[in-house]
């Protein structure tokens, strides 16, 4: 590992290895000033660029503005940060490591040697995100997803072992082991990295980029980490810099502890109301203050956990004795554990509660002891809801006059009514491995049965933990058969409900819903509640903490004030309240005693292993994929048939608008995901294609075909489209005939025209989570532009990787104010020189002819960014880099 410019490398002894490093008081010393002052965030940016500074894309001037930053600067400069590893679940996964098979493939069309395309810096997968609840509610549940995921996904997973073979730095955790975010920080993460090189042992922050949002979850472990869209991790994979502009850092104060009741969840709904309420997108967070030493480190995993749903790109919490204590429970080892604490000492990266505050560009304060127990929704996470309002919540999504309908429910003698709940689940990466809270789940589950109480009958129960531990202190401390007699038997570890992995509601559930044509509720203790995301019969879904789940379940409906309404009648037939099964925050801690490291270890003792249907799996031979022409799971992409690399910008000329979108459009609505319906495009192709529809499985299984996700991009069954303002879902109008048709067809259509396509769109233009096939779907669909008010980070720079151009409204300025309506062509005169956030002059003909100029601002944040777009996208330019 070279020196750099201001001579920084240092050694360090711990416990007799010497470790090599590049030392930031050094830097301090060598005239980059005072480094105290710095949040710890920015610390670690310039250590990475120290020890990454090579002349070309880290320069000496780069790493000065990172030591110079100043709370309230006003122009930020473009840095090239190279994160340690990278971290993957298999939805985002499987694509990923399509492209990079369909890269060899060029590499070795053009005569070169296909091995040059391997990852360069260590990545590992985890499957999470197959397993759906088909089964829920008995003893067998588990064993039969598990065998019905396999069935469904072995093709995939086929694939997955190949690439686990063929690319070095390249892991597999098999599905069925916990969450990829959970077995991170329970396992792959460490807080500080190592490795030999040249002979010598390097240490240095643990850093990383993944192919999911809630990536962000490690910061909670001091690991500097977010999510990227599939596209950026490729490229960081493949050893090209992630280019970022030098953050805004909000600071986050907490003073207090939590009050008696109150859990991590109501904690986390609340700071993401602040964070959204103040705008974040963008910056960093980072947490400081003496309230720290009051949260439990899978306290903070929760609150780092929901940084996309807060908009910031990540909420780090600095290192400290309570990391340290987790590293051990966790059962890391003693020389990782040294390491991190004299490391962390040695570089200004160790909290105290009496260290003096960082400088931040602003501060925001909280009072754990004010936070009160709350969901969110019906349909954002950052729309807080406190307990007791939840009754008058769930009567504004319901219509006025409608409040006592009833629908019975066939083959049985009970009704369904708006505002029930027909699914609660246990599920999702931010709650499901906090012991606090998932011990107070099986505590309120145990008082409930012991009182006589159970779940409603219309309710689908299921509990899908983030780790395998889980279940091993759920039966340790005798809690999981009380769970099991609520029907919260384990289902699978992954991410299940939270990703619209929910299964289907029982016929009579169903069918009573689609009579009433109800609002029915889901109650999740997940972090995305997003329009159409749960279940497509769910219109309003709630955010929770595991044992308000539970709760919920036991009501049946989210029409009610728990904080006075009883749940239902014991035995006696007498009222039975929240308070009565609520447990004390010392039952809670007893429970959470039980947990220790021999659960870690046991569990991750042969975490990439599998079980004997895994490890059968026929594994395919070759540094190149055998490609089968009929499969309807893997297929190779058409991303990488066309390479060329230009200064300039062709333009274009009268494209029409493929949809009108409001503010808040989520990847979610743009990128497919859950169930295939047989009469979408996706499900016609399937149909086409010899597929029957039991066996669609979902979008996120067949994201290694872009017909399928092509099909099925913007086709969300919740999508507004401003040309079509009397219907919802993915469709437009074909503006040649006036027809209307789903989206695809339409795009279908204007490419057998020749005609070019945009997307206009509002505020917030792509929130949610990391999906590159928003991009990749747009871009096939022949879309040259999207049009926007604003743009979350991680779609806009995905639209940037895929060679979609970005193009923002001058402030004061969107569709609304324009007057638009969809039948306006717009066009785009060549640009002989593209750079970085220039502004463009788009030329808008209105459906009657007139004409008018729009000044936009062009999106392409970095330099980077503009040679990236000038390849055709980011792996377009690895790729010709590699054949030079």
């Amino acid at each position: 590992m070279a020196g750099n410019s201001f001579q920084t490398t240092k050694t360090l002894n711990v416990a007799g290895q010497v470790y090599h490093y590049h030392s930031l008081q050094a830097a301090a010393q060598a005239g980059l000033g005072d480094l105290n002052r710095l949040p710890f965030t920015i610390k670690v940016l310039l250590e990475n660029l120290l020890r990454k500074e090579d002349g070309q894309a880290v320069k000496a001037d780069d790493i000065k503005a990172v030591a110079e930053w100043q709370p309230h600067q006003k122009k930020s400069s473009e840095i090239a940060f190279s994160p340690a590893r990278v971290l993957m679940q298999d939805f985002t996964g499987v694509p990923a490591i399509v492209d990079l098979a369909a890269m060899r493939d060029a590499v070795a069309k053009q005569g070169g040697d296909p091995a040059k395309i391997n990852p360069q810096i260590p990545v590992d997968l985890v499957i999470d995100h197959s397993v759906m609840v088909d089964q829920y509610g008995n003893p067998g549940a588990f064993a039969a997803n598990v065998e019905k995921e396999m069935e469904r996904n072995r093709e995939r997973y086929a694939f997955l072992r190949w690439g686990q073979k063929a690319f070095n730095n390249f892991r597999v955790v098999p599905p069925g082991t916990g969450i990829c975010h959970q077995v991170n920080l329970e396992y792959l993460a460490k807080a500080i990295w190592s490795e030999e090189i040249d002979g010598k042992r390097w240490a240095y922050p643990d850093t990383l980029v993944g192919t999911d949002s809630h990536t962000t979850m490690i910061n909670g472990l001091g690991v500097l980490g977010w999510g990227v869209g599939g596209i950026e991790a490729e490229a960081a994979m493949l050893g090209q810099p992630i280019s970022m502009l030098i953050p805004e850092v909000v600071g986050f104060r907490l003073t207090g502890a939590l009050s008696e009741g109150v859990t991590a969840t109501d904690l986390v709904l609340t700071v993401t109301q602040m964070l959204r309420q103040h705008g974040v997108v963008g910056k960093f967070v980072e947490f400081f203050g003496a309230g720290l030493s009051q949260l439990p480190l899978a306290d903070r995993a929760t609150i780092a956990n929901m940084s996309p749903e807060y908009g910031a790109t990540c909420g780090f919490f600095p290192i400290d004795q309570i990391t340290l204590d987790y590293l051990a429970l966790s059962g890391r080892s003693e020389e990782n554990i040294a390491l991190v604490e004299a490391y962390c000492k040695e570089q200004g990266l160790w909290r105290t509660d009496d260290l003096a505050d960082p400088a931040y560009s602003a501060v925001l304060e909280l009072d754990l002891a004010s936070v009160k127990p709350s969901l969110a929704g019906p349909k954002r996470p950052q729309d807080r809801v406190l307990l007791e309002d939840m009754g008058k919540a769930t009567d504004q999504v319901i219509p006025a006059d409608e409040f006592e309908k009833g629908i019975a429910i066939s083959g049985s003698d009970e009704q369904l009514h708006h505002g029930d709940v027909v699914i609660a689940a246990i599920t999702s990466c931010t709650n499901t491995s906090n012991p606090a809270v998932m011990m107070a789940a099986g505590l309120v589950a145990k008082k409930a049965v012991d009182r006589g109480l159970k779940q409603k009958p219309w309710v689908k129960t299921s509990l899908a933990p983030g780790s395998k531990v889980v279940t091993d202190y759920l039966a340790k401390a005798g809690l999981q058969s009380y769970l099991d007699s609520l029907g919260f038997n384990i289902v699978g570890y992954g991410c299940t409900t939270c990703i619209g992995n929910s299964g289907p509601l029982t016929g009579p559930i169903a069918e009573a819903i689609e009579q009433g044509d109800l609002t029915v509720c889901s109650v999740l203790s997940g972090n995305r509640n997003f329009e159409g995301r749960i279940h497509a019969q769910t219109k309003a879904n709630w955010l929770a903490s595991p044992p308000l789940v539970v709760a919920f379940a036991l009501a049946g409906t989210t029409r009610i004030d728990l904080t006075s309404d009883p749940l239902g009648n014991d035995r006696t037939g007498q009222p039975v309240y929240l308070k009565d099964i609520w447990p004390s925050n010392a039952e809670v801690a007893e429970m959470v005693a039980l947990v220790n490291a021999k659960m870690f270890q046991k569990e991750y003792a042969e975490v990439f292993s599998g079980d004997e249907s895994w490890r059968n799996l026929p594994v395919p031979e070759g540094l190149t994929y055998a490609w089968d022409a009929d499969s309807t799971y893997i297929r190779l992409p058409s991303f990488f048939d066309e390479l060329s690399f230009s200064e300039s910008y062709p333009g274009f000329t009268d494209a029409r608008q493929l949809a009108l979108l409001g503010d808040s459009i989520t990847t979610d609505h743009i990128s497919p995901a859950g169930s295939i319906k047989a009469s979408s495009p996706a499900g016609r192709y399937l149909r086409e294609h010899g597929v029957e529809e039991r066996d669609f499985n979902s979008y996120g299984s067949r994201r290694g075909n872009h017909e399928v996700m092509m099909r099925g991009t913007f086709a969300n069954i919740r999508l507004r489209n401003k040309m079509v303002p009397e219907t919802e879902g993915g469709v437009t109008k074909y503006l040649a005939t006036g027809e209307e048709m789903s989206i695809f067809d339409a795009a279908s259509r204007y490419s057998q025209d020749g005609t070019p396509l945009v997307i206009i769109a509002g505020k917030e233009y792509g929130t949610g989570s990391s999906r590159d096939w928003a991009a990749k779907g747009t871009l096939l669909l022949g879309v040259k532009a999207v049009l926007a008010e604003s743009y979350e980070r991680i779609h806009r720079s995905n639209l940037v990787g895929m060679g979609v151009l970005p193009l923002q409204f001058s402030a004061g300025e969107s569709a609304a104010s324009l007057g638009l309506d969809g039948t306006e062509t717009l066009s785009l005169a060549p640009v002989e020189k593209l750079r970085a956030k220039q502004k463009m002059t788009l030329t808008l003909t209105r459906g009657d002819g007139r004409t008018e100029q729009l000044e936009v601002l062009c999106r392409l944040d970095t330099d980077q960014e503009v040679g990236y777009f000038r390849s055709g996208g980011i792996l377009n330019h690895v790729l010709l880099n590699q054949m030079e």
